[in-house]
């Protein structure tokens, strides 16, 4: 009985340490099960998903491509564009898969490190958990917890065993909740854990089928270029007449820029002149000349040799305060402007660069020729107004698109659906793309700042 009643006297103590321990667990599991950076990129598992996607989504549309310059039996620069198009975007896939396996071997070795965790705080909370069994079988009996009780030197003593008691009875219920809870979680990062590794043999046969296609298309594509170097002379022969269609077309947009240059500050200095005018009468009503009479040949020509000197001192577009907003919105979307095409890949970038296939040629391009689908409709891709449309040989029919002091211009196109002067909303379509004879659909895309060539790139959007 002495025995008991001893026992019953450590109860405050063994409570206390019980308590204390089965929080400090609790927290520890908290702690370690902490999700971490499982990225070695720094993306999320769900941004290298839709990056996949849309990998996926441009292996397709440069499949289609590629197709439909294959049809033709002799190779062309179009088909090895669309070969490199492809072969880029493989590399892309590969790559996402690398990442995405990076991903999930991270996150397998952080769920064993949990599972190893949490195996050791369900081995601590067991052993814990049966020290208070053994404690409380040396108690079981009512008449100790009585006795227990009632040995109490004060009413207050008294108070505070019967509420360790208590206590001791709600440990052991929510250490018994606690070890059930953390089976659980063990089962559940368990499973989890299987899951993961079948989905990374799932990744990595993948990954190798991937591999395989990407030295498929390296195959082909030295296949074209081995055929196209065989066919240096009409390649050089093709060069010579794009470069005479980009000229003739340079011509043509030098001479639009110029002639809307001239007339705005011809525009400008009649309206200018009309003010000044007015503001003479208002100040001299004697000198305003007589309704119906004409004016005078020498203010005639003095007007014309003002307007005439004004067009000589302006090299930009005068803009109104119209225009002007217009020409604001436009900059202000530099970098996100629609596509001209809904689908394609840029397959001749802006600037200087080699030829893909003449070796020491050095070709130029004011814009970006995008290859795309056959049929593909030609959108604008900023509100503004028809400026011109003409054809020039090489280039097919082109729109030119005024967007203030800026202009647009589509070339390569087999018909067009605007008209000059008409007013265009963005992304409304101005006409279709031209497939040459070779199967290739491509449309040349410039962005023009009054005379100056701009780089397209920096400004349309992500596709």
């Amino acid at each position: 009985m002495r025995a008991r009643s001893k026992a019953w006297l450590l109860l405050p103590v063994v409570l206390l340490f019980s308590v204390k321990a089965s929080t400090t667990l609790l927290a520890q599991q908290r702690t370690k099960s902490k999700p971490r950076s499982s990225s070695s990129s720094g993306k999320s598992k769900a941004q290298l998903e839709r990056e996949r996607r849309a990998t996926l989504r441009r292996i397709q549309e440069a499949s289609k491509i590629l197709e439909q310059t294959q049809r033709q039996k002799q190779a062309s620069v179009g088909q090895l564009n669309a070969l490199k198009e492809k072969l880029t975007v493989q590399q892309g896939v590969i790559r996402n898969i690398s990442n995405e396996l990076n991903y999930i071997e991270n996150d397998v070795q952080q769920t064993q490190t949990q599972v190893h965790h949490t195996q050791q705080n369900l081995e601590q909370l067991k052993a814990e958990y049966a020290r208070l069994i053994y404690i409380g079988s040396k108690t079981a009996n009512s008449y100790n917890r009585v006795m227990f009780l009632f040995a109490s030197e004060s009413f207050n003593q008294f108070m505070l065993r019967l509420r360790y008691i208590r206590q001791y009875a709600e440990v052991r219920q929510a250490q018994a909740a606690q070890i059930s809870h953390t089976q659980q979680r063990l089962s559940e990062q368990l499973t989890g854990l299987k899951e993961k590794k079948q989905e990374k043999g799932s990744l990595l046969n993948t990954q190798l089928s991937e591999k395989k296609n990407l030295l498929t298309l390296k195959t082909q594509q030295d296949q074209v270029v081995t055929k196209l170097s065989q066919q240096e002379e009409s390649l050089r022969q093709e060069l010579a007449a794009r470069q005479q269609a980009v000229s003739r077309l340079d011509n043509l947009i030098a001479l639009r820029v110029k002639e809307e240059i001239a007339r705005a500050a011809r525009l400008a200095a009649r309206r200018a002149a009309a003010a000044r005018a007015a503001a003479a009468r208002a100040n001299n009503p004697a000198a305003a000349p007589r309704p119906g009479e004409a004016p005078s040949r020498a203010s005639t020509a003095a007007a014309e040799a003002a307007e005439n000197a004004a067009v000589e001192r302006v090299d930009r577009v005068t803009l109104t305060p119209e225009t002007a907003i217009l020409a604001s919105s436009f900059t202000e979307n530099r970098g996100q402007l629609p596509w001209p095409v809904g689908r394609g890949f840029i397959s001749q970038r802006f600037g200087r660069h080699n030829h893909p296939v003449l070796h020491n040629v050095v070709v130029e391009n004011r814009g970006v020729d995008i290859q795309t689908s056959a049929g593909e409709q030609v959108r604008a891709v900023f509100d503004g107004k028809v400026l011109t449309i003409a054809n020039v040989p090489g280039m097919n029919n082109i729109v030119m698109v005024q967007h203030g002091d800026y202009f647009t211009v589509y070339a390569k196109l087999r018909n067009v659906s605007v008209t000059e002067g008409q007013q265009v909303k963005a992304r409304q379509p101005i006409g279709t793309v031209y497939t040459d004879p070779e199967g290739t659909s491509e449309v040349q895309f410039q962005v023009w700042h009054n005379s100056s060539n701009l780089n397209p790139e920096n400004w349309l959007g992500r596709k």
